[in-house]
């Protein structure tokens, strides 16, 4: 092949986005260039599996038997790269539109990553379909030639400099497909070398599923092999990690994997991983959640979302099944029976992981790490999955009053409930240091409840999907109805006398005043042991629960306005009652009181607003 131009092509300029694509490319990346052979390796092995497609249903192609494979040959000498598939192949309309201004789109979304420092540039290139662009970064000059599998197509080359324009001219091919060749700049000649390739290949495209020929004795470099076709007992522990990372490109060994081979009821191959972070790393192969779908040993989906439930889209893998229907669109499955099963047998499958890594006692800190990273996804299903929410609730994990720095199960708290207790405690907020303050909780702590801290934003929509475990309705302390459980020989501790009611009575009238209509009543409570006062949502109102998802979901919502119980029996409100009305400390404490109560509650609009009164309250402490 020459790399010459040829003196009768017409250059033909590139799109300007293209040109400033090119510009960052070759100027951006020197430190990860090797890149360039794993995106074109990508698109050759694209253009395999579309012409496997077409093939499916039309035998009228181009060369119908040549292998589908990809060639690697490297001159060192001239340092050249030549890289050839027999794939789908283009047309000089194709070469012209594919490779000048097809990334019209893509490349101006590549550009405004770049611009934004928002990514690493070798990690997007392919997301934004201009992958081939990264060539340049290694090429003096580049030569694409290519014939399409129409019968009637006739070959063409392309051909540029990276610089401003490219030329289309009519060429000699008689196969099918497209090899591209790459005369490398000199500070780029280690690629021409052969073990550099291998290595490269081996790192990024071991398990393409085409073979790779390297070289003029046609070794085949990658595996091909997809593991998930293999026999379970046939794939050794460091196999399945060595493909996690092929896949993922996360360095982490996943926290657990399935494989799956099974012909009935349907014919089924899958390899399933659940990853050790919830975090995609900057050079994540991955872009999107969703399994890779093959059907025929064609992938016809690179995200399918519709195979698992939404909340287990954090489970990475391959599936695999010569059942699946395909519509005629190729990146698209038609919803089917079949599908349903799929769905049906990887569900389970995920559960079965879960599942051992709660059970696995050898190493607990794995589902540790599991829940820390992924106990969002459970809460969500809990929330959303009607019919499958109870297979949800065994892996729930929370912080309790009792063991506020370990994790428990639903089943912990169960066999740790008090003789006679009849529901499970729990209480809800933002923050768990403000929760274990919470007034709410004088009364369990006193008597020695145990009480759920949910402290997370989607604890109140999950709780809306969990109102009993195992029989055991599940009650929020908060709730102003609550029926206090009733302690079988326990004893509390001795409190101060409760303030004479004629003296309570006018220490209420004072709040209520003071307060006006930010509060729907001042009353006292016997529910209080320590604390001087707490917030309940009066009756007729939407509970806890609701308030904070109405809250979240309705920008403009605003949180009604609550009822001020007060503690009797707490010297702080019986010195408050012997202070004059008109002394100015009483409307000061007052305010006080009811901004701490909004504070405990998540409620407060504006905390630092409270810190000239705090001061005032000091200034004065000081004095007396």
């Amino acid at each position: 092949m020459s790399q010459a131009a040829p003196e009768t092509a017409q250059p033909i300029a590139f799109k300007a986005e293209i040109r400033q694509l090119l510009d960052i490319l070759i100027h951006s990346l020197y430190s990860e260039r090797d890149i360039f052979l794993r995106e074109l390796i990508s698109n050759a092995s694209d253009a395999l599996n579309r012409l496997r497609f077409e093939m499916l249903t039309n035998r009228e192609v181009h060369d119908p038997e040549a292998e589908l494979a990809i060639h690697i040959t490297a001159d060192k000498d001239n340092k050249t790269i030549t890289i050839s598939d027999t794939g789908i192949g283009m047309t000089a309309e194709e070469l012209e539109t594919n490779l000048g201004t097809i990334a019209q789109s893509g490349a101006r979304e590549f550009i405004k990553a770049a611009q934004e420092n928002t990514a690493n540039l070798s990690d997007i290139i392919g997301q934004f379909g201009v992958g081939f662009y990264s060539a340049f970064m290694v090429a003096q000059s580049i030569t694409v030639t290519s014939r399409s599998y129409r019968p009637e197509a006739q070959a063409a080359r392309w051909y540029s400099e990276g610089d401003e324009t490219f030329t289309v001219t009519p060429a000699d091919k008689p196969e099918r497909g497209t090899t591209i060749e790459i005369k490398l700049k000199d500070d780029a000649a280690e690629f021409a070398d052969e073990w550099r390739l291998r290595e490269i290949i081996r790192k990024h495209s071991d398990y393409v599923a085409f073979p790779i020929y390297l070289g003029e004795d046609k070794e085949q470099i990658n595996r091909q092999t997809a593991l998930w076709r293999q026999p379970v007992r046939a794939v050794k522990d460091e196999e399945y990690d060595e493909f996690f990372k092929h896949l993922t490109l996360d360095p982490q060994p996943p926290l657990a994997r399935a494989h799956i081979v099974t012909d009935a009821p349907i014919q089924l191959y899958a390899l399933l991983y659940i990853p050790a972070s919830n975090e995609r790393g900057i050079l994540s192969l991955r872009k999107e959640d969703g399994l890779k779908l093959y059907s025929r040993n064609v992938l016809i989906q690179e995200y399918n979302k519709d195979l698992l439930p939404e909340y287990f889209r954090f489970v990475q893998g391959v599936v695999d099944s010569e059942d699946i229907p395909l519509n005629v669109s190729r990146e698209m499955v038609q919803a089917s029976p079949v599908m349903s099963r799929i769905k049906s047998i990887l569900t389970g499958r995920v559960h079965n992981m879960i599942r051992s890594l709660a059970e696995d006692k050898d190493n607990p800190e794995k589902y540790v790490r599991f829940w820390e990273n992924f106990g969002v996804f459970v809460k969500e299903g809990i929330a959303t999955d009607m019919g499958g929410r109870e297979k949800l609730y065994p892996y729930l994990r929370f912080r309790t009053t009792r063991f506020p720095d370990q994790w428990s199960s639903l089943n912990d708290y169960l066999g740790r409930m008090k003789p006679g207790q009849k529901k499970i405690y729990y209480i809800l907020g933002d923050d768990q240091r403000s929760l274990v303050r919470s007034p709410h909780l004088d009364y369990f702590r006193t008597h020695g409840y145990e009480v759920i801290l949910f402290d997370e934003t989607i604890d109140s929509f999950m709780l809306l999907g969990l109102q009993k475990y195992e029989g055991f309705e599940l009650q929020n302390v908060a709730a102003p109805d609550l029926e206090l459980p009733q302690p079988d020989g326990d004893k509390a501790e001795k409190e101060a006398d409760a303030m004479p009611d004629e003296q309570f009575a006018a220490l209420v009238a004072r709040f209520k005043k003071q307060l006006g209509e930010r509060v729907t009543d001042v009353r006292p409570t016997d529910r209080l042991h320590g604390s001087i006062a707490r917030l309940v949502d009066p009756e007729g109102t939407l509970g806890q629960e609701m308030q904070r998802v109405y809250k979240l979901m309705e920008k403009d919502y605003q949180t009604p306005a609550k009822v001020l119980e007060l503690n009797p029996k707490h010297p702080t409100l019986a010195a408050l009652g012997a202070l004059d009305e008109d002394d100015p400390l009483s409307a000061a404490v007052i305010e006080q009181i009811y901004d701490s109560a909004l504070l405990i509650e998540g409620l407060h609009p504006d905390p630092a607003g409270m810190i000239p009164r705090i001061e005032q309250l000091m200034a004065a402490a000081l004095e007396r």
